[in-house]
């Protein structure tokens, strides 16, 4: 499809051409076998844990499916990008619709946010019962506890909504080849052939805003929870308050460092090549898939030890 005429576009490309790296174009069936791999360990490694607070009634608390409900998103989130990418790999098929596209980029960004989300519902849980321990039970029941994961989801859809939407509205004229392997926002807002300025200052000014609310609410909550927990007299209890507070912290350090880490590179690295900022993009998006159930497997006690019991079980 033509899309520009005397200097002037008349005509939208409708769909595009995916091409994740283009610096290994012919090669990319390599890459089949290290991305497959990297998929069925995220999604093991999170059903596992999902499956050990589903199966275990002593985990059915409001921590545990919280982080059964994050690890959930994980998976979410690496089905949102890694299938449709091994299939392109393989069969060289990577052409995809615009509405595809757009819905992808919903997908992915809104997992993304959700996964942000849920991390500050985990820390207001954790300020309740380490600051709060005897009202817990009341405060903290199941009716809370779905309307601020309620909360979350439209707060996540407010976030991304807006973006996707004001790039539903433009115009695709300077080429039909998107140098990524997800339709990102900012690789699909290059073959723009208008005035992008308005998608440009709105998906900052959301970003930007949020982050800097997430990490100031993280902050205030676990700095109250972490001195909660050092007047906690019992040093068992402190140190179990303290271990729990250091699995979230350490998933929160994942989850914003990738994530902050690549936007960086994004707009800093502008001599870096398109493989770069592709890996970094799946770097930011699939890491915390990877680590999250890692961490809250080996450093949460309840799971570790049920998990432990379930593998010796198996065994011979």
């Amino acid at each position: 499809m033509s899309g520009w005429s005397n200097g002037t576009y008349n005509e939208s490309y409708t769909s595009f051409l995916l091409v994740g790296f283009p610096g290994i174009r012919e090669a990319r069936g390599l890459l089949v076998l290290p991305f497959l791999s990297l998929y069925l360990v995220i999604l093991f490694t999170n059903a596992l844990v999902i499956h050990t607070v589903a199966s275990q009634r002593s985990l059915h608390q409001p921590m545990y499916l919280l982080i059964a409900l994050l690890l959930a998103v994980n998976i979410c989130a690496a089905s949102t990008v890694l299938p449709a990418m091994l299939f392109s790999f393989s069969t060289h098929f990577n052409r995809i619709s615009l509405l595809r596209c757009l819905g992808q980029m919903f997908c992915i960004y809104f997992l993304v946010s959700m996964d942000c989300n849920i991390l500050l519902v985990m820390a207001l849980d954790r300020y309740v019962a380490i600051c709060y321990p005897l009202r817990y039970p009341e405060i903290v029941t199941g009716q809370l506890l779905a309307g601020l994961v309620g909360l979350a989801v439209t707060r996540s859809t407010c976030i991304v909504a807006p973006v996707v939407v004001l790039a539903s509205q433009v115009r695709f004229c300077r080429s039909d080849v998107i140098h990524h392997f997800a339709c990102e926002h900012m690789a699909l807002m290059k073959l723009s052939c208008g005035d992008i300025s308005l998608n440009k200052t709105v998906g900052l000014i959301l970003r930007t805003f949020n982050r800097v609310l997430d990490m100031l609410l993280l902050g205030v909550s676990y700095s109250r929870i972490i001195h909660a927990a050092f007047k906690i007299s019992s040093g068992g209890a402190r140190s179990k308050a303290l271990n729990t507070c250091g699995s979230h912290l350490l998933v929160i350090l994942t989850v914003y460092s990738s994530t902050m880490s690549s936007s960086i590179v994004y707009r800093v690295a502008r001599t870096a090549s398109q493989d770069v900022h592709n890996l970094l993009s799946a770097f930011y998006l699939l890491l915390p898939c990877l680590v999250n159930p890692i961490i809250y497997g080996a450093r949460t006690k309840e799971i570790r030890q049920h998990l432990a019991r379930s593998f010796v079980s198996v065994g011979p």
